[in-house]
């Protein structure tokens, strides 16, 4: 049986003439920041001090000594990031330039100090560029002439700290006669029975050339065994009665193992292969119709608006994300009823425990092949290592039934047509026969049952722009750069697979980055951890066309930035899920970041909640309520759109009230609103009930299930509230907020408290930030809207002992008067 020594332990690090310790896996930054030779790059801008480190060759090196009975032995390299050449004894093992691939080499026999030695990836890039020539990019740095994790040289989010090492873990593996090199489960349903088709390819040693083996392959009790004398095989396995794997929110998520072992002409075992796989259909209907090109999934037969967020690598050093780690983030994800991750191109192929545990959550993964924002040079040396890289990630891939589309790159093809690239490259290559040559026919070849897209944005076709919002994907930026967020309304794309708005993180985030700094939103510590092109001038301006923008107050510039990020977001969601099925989904830029910054993340780097993570978990919830501008012909109208993407009709009544700023209620009515099983009514809110704009004193309510008018569907009851302001809030006469504090130990529950906050007037996006009564701290709710007599039950755990004037520093509201 194949046998396998971990190397783990050992390890130093060298350069020059000094040698620390080093932690396998990991990277150069981590193991001089252990050593006390860096400082932490998260922390102040310490980021600029450390960029030394990404310049230089340093050497990874132990000692290997091994004693096998087995006729080979292969050191197996689960990632080197990224240019190393590879000694044993001072003798050439191999070489590597790319970071996304796994590596193996035959050792056998031998012995002495193994070393890893890997170039500046600086230097490896301009080598690379002097073959290659050059390509234009969105960024300075030589990110597309490596095959690397592009982001390591800094993104509009993320630091420049360019890695070196060996980012995933190595090993020896022993063997005799063969060994399993790869497997492909073709996984289907037909009717109510599943089918597994399994592709197995097996190396052989110069002994095992001939022989008889034999592959058993077993899953749900069904078992297959074929015998074979060539490097390849096929099995066959039919399942009875299989239990189909849903998306969250859809089904359960039934995992089944699947297990194969090979043998020898004798029935001695040689090597086995496990995996959980899931029996599930997958298609992408891009069918043209009157408004388009569709981009809509369909999972088990049922259409699927999706409800997803963009990922990027959980921290710039990815290898200290560890599976708790993935399993607490992609959890946070579930927790704001998210139903899709895409994993962004410019970051990495994620270990495999990030999609076992999408495989549990019910995630849906939208892959992309790992190309962002640059032209990519189609010349060797890099043209073999994409081909090899796109085979070994998609056979890696493929048993995750999670797993539901792979995309060949974002924003390149975008990029080619708008961003002055065309001019510039001067018909030199650029990607387009990756996206559309290469990296499809290698998904046709390997794993025929997902759907491939050539990019994001891409119409589908260049009869049209690439960013045609009525064909295929759409990134939607020009509302964040230069326009309000009201701005969203104006359009209905297919399928929104980018847009965002950004926040700072939260305060206990920020005051552990910037250490001693008196913060303000331009201080010095501040600016550096804003990557984006006039970032603050952004926040600012959309602070501004809402509220006035407040002047040397920190804490109220904090809230409003992230109150604005919540209610953009949920701008843009509402309305475009309001107009399912022509618009199929909204992918949310972004979910997490990478370290401590000020971005379009509603997770920040120290894995604190945004507002924008309560907000998500309201719009993206299977019933929804909203009140939209009516289309074009009634521009002074309102409609009420009830969401309901549930399994179950949704009967419900709703009650519209025309209310005054001071809570009186003008005029009120009942409407009763049937809505199928994922689907969507658009009503007509009668003109009566319109509030009146002029007068800047008058909104609108919608309420549906049962809302109880004393909690404001905050404490405990499950209805449904849709609110309508047709004035900014600096236009709007907001009255002074008024409100009264209690608080209400949980019994039993020492760390737990309830803030109970009783309105008097008109609350407007009542927020409490938990981090500031506690750095553990963390609550249930965010921003909600009280009217005079309702209150809302807010639920801390983790802050300790509080009082109520900590807890009334720690709460913000719309204050405008």
């Amino acid at each position: 049986m194949r046998d396998v020594t971990p190397l783990a332990e050992g390890w130093s690090l060298r350069h020059d003439d000094a040698t620390l310790p080093a932690r396998v896996p990991g990277c150069v930054h981590t193991d001089l920041l252990a050593a006390g030779v860096i400082p932490d790059p998260f922390l102040g801008r310490n980021e600029a001090e450390v960029a030394w480190v990404g310049r230089r060759a340093w050497t990874y090196v132990r000692h290997l000594r091994h004693d096998s009975g087995h006729e080979r032995t292969d050191l197996v390299f689960d990632g080197l990031d990224t240019a190393a050449t590879i000694t044993l004894d001072g003798l050439p093992v191999g070489a590597t330039r790319n970071m996304h691939r796994r590596y193996r080499f035959d050792v056998t026999g031998r012995h002495g100090e193994l070393a890893v030695r890997f170039a500046s990836a600086y230097d490896e890039a301009e080598a690379v560029r002097a073959i290659t020539g050059e390509r234009p990019n969105v960024y300075p740095e030589p990110s597309q002439y490596i095959r690397k994790m592009a982001c390591n040289f800094g993104w509009d989010w993320g630091p420049t700290l360019v890695t070196a090492g060996i980012w995933r873990p190595v090993r020896l593996e022993h063997w005799s006669t063969a060994r399993i090199a790869g497997v492909r489960p073709l996984v289907t349903v037909d009717g109510t029975a599943g089918r597994v088709e399994i592709r197995l390819d097996v190396e052989r040693t110069a002994g095992g050339a001939g022989r008889d083996l034999t592959a058993e392959a077993t899953v749900a009790g069904v078992r297959a065994e074929t015998r074979f004398t060539g490097d390849e095989a096929v099995l066959t396995l039919q399942v009875p009665d299989v239990r189909l794997w849903w998306p969250r929110g859809y089904g359960e998520q039934p995992l089944y193992d699947l297990r194969l072992t090979l043998a020898d002409d004798h029935g001695a075992p040689l090597d086995a292969w496990e995996r959980r796989i899931g029996f599930r259909t997958i298609e992408l209907d891009r069918s043209p119709d009157e408004h388009g090109t569709g981009f809509t999934l369909v999972v088990n037969g049922v259409r699927v608006f999706a409800r997803g967020v963009n990922w990027i690598p959980d921290d710039a050093f990815p290898s200290r994300v560890t599976p708790e780690r993935y399993r607490t983030r992609l959890t946070q994800a579930a927790d704001a009823n998210v139903d899709l991750v895409r994993v962004w191109g410019g970051g990495i192929y994620e270990d495999d425990a990030f999609y076992d545990v999408c495989d549990e959550l019910g995630l849906m993964v939208w892959q992309d092949f790992l190309f962002a924002c640059s032209a990519y040079p189609e010349e060797q040396p890099l043209r073999g290592e994409v081909e090899a890289e796109a085979r070994d990630n998609v056979v890696r891939l493929m048993p995750h039934p999670s797993l539901v589309l792979w995309n060949g790159n974002n924003e390149n093809l975008w990029g080619f047509r708008d961003w002055d690239w065309e001019p510039a490259l001067a018909g030199d290559s650029w990607g387009e026969g990756y996206y559309l040559g290469l990296l499809p026919r290698i998904v046709a070849e390997l794993d025929p049952t997902r759907p491939y897209a050539a990019g994001s944005p891409w119409s589908g076709s260049w009869d049209h722009h690439p960013n045609d919002p009525a064909h295929g994907t759409h990134h939607s930026w020009e509302v964040w750069n230069r326009q309000d967020y009201a701005e969203y309304r104006a359009s209905v794309p297919r399928f929104v697979a980018e847009f965002g708005w950004q926040a700072p993180p939260a305060l206990a985030t920020l005051r552990r980055a910037l250490p001693g700094e008196e913060l303000t939103p331009d201080s010095p510590g501040m600016l550096h951890h804003q990557k984006a092109e006039d970032g603050n001038g952004k926040l600012n301006r959309g602070v501004a066309r809402h509220f006035p923008l407040p002047e040397g107050d920190f804490d109220r510039w904090h809230y409003l930035t992230q109150l604005v990020q919540a209610r953009a977001v949920a701008a843009g969601i509402e309305h475009w899920r309001s107009h399912w099925p022509v618009c199929a989904g909204t992918v949310v830029w972004q979910l997490n970041d990478c370290w401590p910054v000020t971005s379009w993340a509603a997770v920040d780097g120290d894995g604190r909640l945004k507002p924008l993570h309560h907000e998500l978990r309201r719009v993206y919830a299977d019933r929804l309520l909203t009140l939209q501008p009516a289309p074009d012909g009634a521009p002074e109208g309102l409609v009420l759109a009830a969401v309901n993407q549930s399994a179950e009709p949704w009967s419900t009544e709703v009650t519209l009230r025309r209310v005054e700023a001071g809570g009186a209620t003008v005029d009120e009515a009942r409407i009763e609103v049937e809505v199928a099983a994922r689907s969507v009514v658009r009503v007509a809110v009668p003109a009566e009930l319109l509030p009146d704009a002029a007068c800047g004193k008058e909104f609108l309510v919608a309420d549906a299930d049962a809302l109880d008018p004393g909690t404001g569907g905050s404490e405990g009851a499950s209805g449904l509230r849709a609110l309508h302001f047709p004035v900014p809030d600096k236009d709007f006469a907001h009255p002074k907020p008024v409100y009264d504090i209690a608080l209400e130990p949980v019994p039993g529950q020492g760390d737990r408290v309830d803030v109970v906050v009783s309105a008097h007037t008109l609350v407007r996006d009542l927020l409490l930030q938990p981090d500031r009564l506690g750095p553990e701290a963390v609550c249930d709710r965010g921003p909600q809207t009280l009217l005079p007599g309702e209150r809302t039950r807010i639920r801390v755990t983790g802050c300790g002992d509080v009082g109520i004037e900590a807890v009334r520093t720690a709460l913000f509201c719309v204050d405008v008067v």
